[in-house]
């Protein structure tokens, strides 16, 4: 439920961290790149089945000049390469010390994502970010939750469905939220996602089957709090980070959750500490699940926590999430609330791989 500002400030001065997390970072090794690249999606309308869809990645380009902005303040030589036809080429000609991959789609497809790593392997190319296996578990939201079910990692009651007219599992309970098996951030799961009924999941599910030509996931809806969970491993360790969404108001009327539609209201929700007992619990599940699901690097995770049983629930894992310095970027911003600036993230995600260099 929400919370009036007061509420709002009370809670932040209870259980804000008392000290800043700083990441294991080493300046003088980043003197050893010659040449970093920073690697983002090609993005042309005809590869994408909506114009939502299409629009929700459109932003890579300048995402991907504003991390090499970055990466050149830490006095270090970078360039940018679209992830298209010319992509390995370019890297045999450049021949970089180091990919910063932001790749999240090829030709309008997230499963196409570990042809990235694919190419950077063939090419003897260190990269950031998971590698094959973590991407192709990522990209799959029915392997993701069948991994965190297999690791003890609480992720709610699910049904994995590819054909229009598939009957719904009665077992699974109500509200549900229908999501793509396959798609990053909240495509497809606009202000009208979560269902009252089996025979509207069953409408939704038949329309976002028929729209986007993937499968789908219905999925129980957890209605207690909304947890963004960011992990980041400085090669040292692996530090977890979380906020809690306070919605402004339910997007359906009923239902907090975050919407596709949210991302174009600055005002739909904003972040504020987690409790302590809930953190720590958190924390030793969001590292079991990094490993789990072969992440590396830096991964977040969307958890719901239960009203009734306070169970934190797994419901969404992003290994290639939106990295960049803009604080409207989930990432950035939890981790900002936890004193870590966009700067000290790339420095120690650069350094962490420098110590290789010869």
């Amino acid at each position: 439920m929400p919370t009036s500002k007061n509420e709002d400030e009370a809670l932040v001065k209870k259980i804000v961290p008392k000290r800043k997390t700083k990441l294991a970072i080493d300046g003088d090794s980043l003197k050893k790149f010659r040449l970093v690249v920073v690697a983002y999606s090609s993005v042309q309308r005809e590869h994408f089945a909506t114009k939502s869809a299409y629009e929700a990645e459109v932003e890579v380009e300048e995402r991907a000049i504003e991390v090499s902005e970055e990466i050149r303040k830490l006095g270090v030589q970078v360039r940018t390469l679209p992830g298209d036809q010319y992509f390995y080429t370019n890297l045999l000609v450049d021949k970089p010390d180091l990919v910063v991959n932001l790749v999240d789609t090829l030709k309008g497809r997230d499963q196409l994502q570990p042809s990235v790593p694919a190419a950077l392997e063939l090419a003897n190319i260190p990269y950031t970010g998971a590698g094959m296996e973590g991407l192709i578990i990522g990209n799959n939201r029915n392997l993701t939750k069948r991994l965190l079910m297999a690791y003890d990692i609480p992720t709610p009651p699910f049904q994995f469905i590819r054909r229009v007219g598939t009957r719904i599992d009665e077992d699974l309970g109500l509200p549900l939220i229908v999501k793509l098996n396959e798609g990053g951030g909240s495509v497809g799961i606009d202000n009208h996602a979560v269902k009252e009924s089996f025979r509207a999941a069953k409408l939704r599910v038949n329309k976002m089957i028929s729209t986007y030509r993937y499968p789908v996931i219905v999925e129980k809806f957890i209605g207690g709090p909304e947890i963004t969970v960011v992990v980041f491993d400085d090669g040292t360790k692996r530090h977890v980070f979380m906020a809690q969404k306070i919605f402004r108001k339910p997007p359906d009327g009923k239902h907090f959750f975050t919407s596709f539609e949210s991302y174009d209201d600055a005002k739909a929700y904003k972040y504020v500490p987690v409790g302590e007992e809930m953190r720590f619990e958190i924390t030793k599940l969001a590292v079991r699940a990094f490993g789990a699901l072969q992440h590396n690097d830096y991964a977040k995770f969307d958890v719901r926590v239960d009203e009734e049983t306070s169970t934190p629930y797994f419901t969404d894992s992003n290994p290639n999430t939106a990295f960049g310095p803009d604080m409207g970027l989930p990432m950035t911003e939890v981790m900002a609330m936890h004193g870590v600036e966009f700067s000290d993230i790339m420095g120690s995600l650069l350094s962490k791989y420098a110590k290789n260099l010869p």
